[in-house]
């Protein structure tokens, strides 16, 4: 056998061995479906229902699921399936508005800490703590109180709640590659401050924070699931998957299906999002 012989089927081997381990996999493949499919219902909601969302049917109130509505319909008599489809555009987009907001600004915050340190570090630092010391959700009830009601501002509360996480985490990974021999050697190399945090500190310590970003997408959906249910964030009729719990609450011995099937799809994204932050951080698959 030849050298290219051998080569080739070595590489050959690694490619069956990788697309077996792959195929191994199913609980990754099914979280990104079910995100895939959240995403396509947030940006195309037509492709999946031809009903409105916010107008109901002459005599068609609490119907159980059926052929012609898949998932029932409400006290109105509002499609759920068509709710479930369009809340899917404000429970994402408020989320991942919340999740950036989180991530610009905490990393922001970590970075500077952990990059410049002395007292710097030590006043973020301790105001990092003041943050992390208060509930998430009772910190974002807080919030929602000073600026009132509503999508932008539950999804600006849920953002502020977890910029002391994303700047923490952010810190830890700085100082951490900050003393590493090749950030040293590239000061002893005549490297200024700025460029070595922008060429070897930054890319070096971003890939925990952007798989941190995943798991708190998830956690920004429940919170603003929440933060509805409680009457505080996407006002009706708008549909909004914290929002559809909370109203069918009411009719949970009559009419099942208003809270078990919006209540199944948030705890689907959240697990989908949860499942792919471990792909993201390197876990076990």
């Amino acid at each position: 056998m030849s050298l290219v012989d051998y080569a080739a089927g070595r590489l050959s081997s690694r490619r069956k061995h990788r697309w077996h381990g792959v195929q191994l996999q199913p609980g990754l493949w099914l979280a990104w479906a079910v995100m895939i499919l959240a995403l396509l219902a947030a940006f195309a909601p037509g492709l999946f229902t031809h009903f409105n969302p916010t107008e109901g049917i002459a005599g068609a109130q609490r119907l159980p699921p059926q052929a012609t509505y898949w998932l029932g319909t409400d006290q109105l008599g509002r499609d759920l399936f068509t709710r479930i489809v369009y809340g899917a555009s404000q429970s994402l987009a408020a989320a991942f508005a919340a999740v950036a907001m989180g991530l610009i600004v905490g990393t922001a915050l970590g970075v500077i800490a952990g990059a410049v340190g002395r007292r710097t570090e030590t006043l973020l630092m301790r105001l990092v703590d003041v943050l992390l010391s208060i509930p998430s959700l009772l910190l974002s009830l807080s919030i929602l109180i000073l600026l009132g009601f509503g999508t932008v501002h539950a999804a600006l509360a849920v953002g502020i709640a977890s910029i002391a996480s994303f700047a923490r985490l952010a810190r830890g990974e700085v100082v951490r590659v900050r003393r590493s021999e090749f950030v040293e050697a590239a000061y002893g190399s005549g490297g200024s401050f700025w460029t070595v945090l922008w060429r070897h500190i930054l890319p070096n310590s971003l890939t925990a924070v952007i798989a941190f970003a995943a798991l708190q997408f998830g956690q920004a959906i429940l919170a603003l699931s929440t933060l509805s249910f409680l009457g505080y964030g996407t006002p009706p009729p708008t549909p909004e998957w914290g929002l559809l719990i909370a109203e069918g609450r009411n009719y949970l011995a009559t009419a099942w299906w208003l809270t078990i099937f919006p209540g199944m799809v948030v705890v689907a994204v959240v697990l989908a999002a949860n499942r792919i932050n471990q792909q993201l951080a390197g876990g076990k698959k």
